[in-house]
């Protein structure tokens, strides 16, 4: 089996940016260590907002953090309590060091490959149909304007005695083009039977050198999430009956052609 590298990994400085920014020459290691802790802290209480990722930005005594999440609300907290909860964890964890806090919404969290990968996750864990919650992230993501989605689940699917592999995809993900905006998650269900790992890449569209995603309109993503209407259900009769409209129609149409044919003939004798 071929070895994949990380899409995003391959990807920062051509067409992502780092998501911890700052340099350091002597405290990189501490510094480095304080960004997990962060983001580890960061994931673990608040996993119920939908945090896909944290971005760091350090500059001096200051630390810059920018959670990106699908439920914002659940993260500000009435009157903006949960912000400074969050604040004065991170301060503890970052040495009292001076600590700004910004929650960035997630608008299509159906497009957000680590989100998808957390909701079929949860799903499998509520003993739902690993094929069934793979078919609908498929479905929901390409209803969204993806223009490709793979997901990939491995482990004792079903509660099986042997552990195996299995996926779904639409579309097509170009894991080699760099331009290509291709997200990446990864997560794990932890069932009553073992973990099962969940694997999930979604390709956005091509992003040119310099170029910045578009982001779509409020009325696009309305539009796209609103319900199709069901297609009208025939019964076999009304489609006999159709089907047979449709032979009488045409038998009488070829004896109108002969018809004329025959007044022709008479004509011309």
């Amino acid at each position: 089996m071929g070895q994949k590298i990380h899409p995003i990994g391959f990807r920062i400085g051509v067409i992502r940016d780092w998501e911890s920014r700052w340099y350091a020459d002597k405290e990189f290691p501490a510094l480095l260590l304080e960004d997990a802790k962060i983001r580890d802290h960061v994931k673990r209480t608040l996993y119920a907002a939908g945090v896909s990722r944290t971005e760091i930005e350090r500059a001096a005594n200051k630390v810059k953090v920018t959670v990106h999440a699908a439920k914002p609300g659940l993260i500000i907290g009435r009157g903006g309590k949960g912000v400074d909860d969050l604040r004065m964890d991170i301060e503890r964890i970052s040495g009292s060091k001076m600590v700004h806090v910004n929650v960035q919404e997630i608008r299509q969290p159906e497009l957000d490959a680590q989100l998808v990968a957390e909701s079929i996750a949860q799903q499998i864990e509520k003993r739902i149909s690993y094929k069934r919650a793979m078919k609908q992230a498929v479905f929901r993501a390409m209803r969204m304007g993806a223009k490709g989605i793979r997901v990939r689940v491995a482990g004792r699917l079903g509660g099986a005695e042997m552990a195996r592999v299995d996926g779904d995809k639409a579309g097509k993900v170009p894991l080699h083009t760099l331009r290509a905006d291709i997200d990446y998650g990864f997560t794990e269900a932890k069932t009553t039977y073992g973990n099962i790992g969940i694997k999930v890449w979604i390709y956005k569209g091509d992003i040119l050198p310099g170029a910045k995603p578009a982001e779509p309109t409020e009325e696009e993503i309305f539009a796209a999430r609103r319900p199709r209407p069901p297609r009208e259900r025939r019964t076999r009769g009304q489609e006999g009956a159709s089907r047979a409209g449709g032979r009488s129609r045409s038998a009488r149409a070829d004896r109108a052609g002969s018809g004329e044919n025959k007044e022709a003939e008479n004509a011309d004798a």
